[in-house]
């Protein structure tokens, strides 16, 4: 049965829907791939520019060495709950790829460079932490709610270095992309794979391709044949969900000359990181004369909320007037680290969108108003829950 939203999260949800898209324009208007500290530091002042007054800024040292700090924007109230927002500022896409952000009326799309991963989530973020600024009747009481942005999320390959500072909270929500079941009930994200990158280096040996290729050890070859017995392990559809893909290939300095040495990465992503080792075990120390050296670059640990979201799920239905339901998805994020450490940790509060990564990536303009609705109610629900 369809009942009304709850007043407080329709208000709130009314001002986030006010200004929602300038503010992800501005955003996205700051080309921020990962890795550039200067472009960082801009999306960071836009980012405290649409923050509210109330909030202290803070900056933490990025998990990432090289890049800008990452931003954290506190709240502190008279209640008892702790409520963690979470997004990140990079994208993927370099300066000469960036698209500033468009809008396709027809389609009701809004698309540019990072729309829906993530800068569409971070301006719902900043959303929700001016309504809970501002408070007001039906507004949750909360002894903190802080937004942490961070700024290497796209291309970390260490530990996310602020996971004991937020160890105990009440809750975290972190602003991946939202997305809706097949029958068009609005979803969270509550269980996500482990992921993590294989790495192969080859060691062979130079020599003229055309006079004497037999004096070489080809290293395109033996990358292309690990390539391939790892992509046999590939089982989306078996007990881990596994998938094993190779994506990057890197070798040889000229056309002319059997390569010498080279690279190989492959995206890992399984729901038992356990089966990452035994992919890795699948490459041989050498193949024809090259040597092969495997290993792991990376491990973002799966998550599975489904149990300890389910009772706030139904309290944050109950202030929608909507179902809201939880599933799950492969793709990374850093909710994932949280959620060892913040049992209730939920992700896909963010718009709906697609072609993340892609040229053209969007996020639907219709989605937003909705989703800041699904976000104000979930925080309420959360923040009530620690209230006991």
């Amino acid at each position: 049965m369809v009942r009304d939203v709850d007043a407080w999260v329709a208000r709130a949800a009314d001002e986030i829907a006010g200004r929602v898209e300038r503010e992800l324009e501005a955003l996205v208007a700051v080309s921020s791939p990962s890795g550039d500290a200067q472009a960082a530091e801009e999306c960071v002042a836009v980012a405290c520019a649409l923050a509210p007054p109330q909030a202290v800024v803070e900056r933490l040292p990025c998990s990432t060495s090289g890049h800008a700090d990452d931003l954290l924007l506190r709240l502190r109230g008279s209640g008892r709950g702790r409520l963690l927002l979470l997004g990140h500022l990079d994208t993927v896409v370099d300066h000469a790829a960036h698209e500033p952000l468009r809008r396709d009326p027809a389609g009701g799309r809004l698309i540019g460079s990072g729309t829906i991963d993530m800068k569409g989530g971070d301006a719902l973020a900043l959303g929700v932490l001016r309504a809970l600024a501002a408070g007001g009747d039906g507004c949750p009481p909360f002894a903190e709610v802080a937004l942490l942005l961070v700024v290497d999320e796209e291309w970390r390959l260490g530990p996310l270095a602020h996971v004991q500072r937020f160890a105990g909270w009440d809750a975290c929500l972190c602003f991946e992309a939202g997305e809706q079941t097949p029958d068009g009930r609005d979803a969270v994200i509550v269980r996500r794979k482990a992921a993590s990158t294989l790495h192969v280096r080859a060691e062979g040996a130079a020599a003229h391709a055309g006079s004497a290729p037999e004096r070489g050890r080809n290293a395109l070859l033996a990358l292309a044949a690990a390539a391939q017995a790892v992509a046999a392990a590939h089982d989306p559809d078996g007990p881990d969900r596994l998938t094993v893909v190779p994506t990057t290939l890197h070798s040889g300095a000229a056309f002319n000359v059997v390569p010498a040495a080279g690279e190989l990465r492959c995206d890992l992503r399984s729901d038992r990181t356990a089966a990452f080792d035994e992919v890795r075990a699948l490459v041989p120390d050498e193949l024809d004369g090259v040597r092969l050296h495997a290993r792991l670059e990376r491990m973002w640990p799966a998550m599975d909320a489904a149990d300890a979201a389910a009772p706030l799920l139904a309290a944050a239905s109950a202030r929608l007037g909507r179902p809201l339901v939880g599933t799950g998805r492969g793709g990374a994020s850093d909710a994932s680290h949280f959620a060892p450490a913040i049992p209730f940790t939920v992700d896909g509060l963010g718009p709906r969108g697609g072609l993340a990564h892609a040229a053209g990536e969007y996020v639907l303009a219709a989605s937003l108003r909705p989703r800041a609705e699904v976000a104000l109610a979930l925080a309420a629900a959360a923040l009530d829950a620690a209230s006991g």
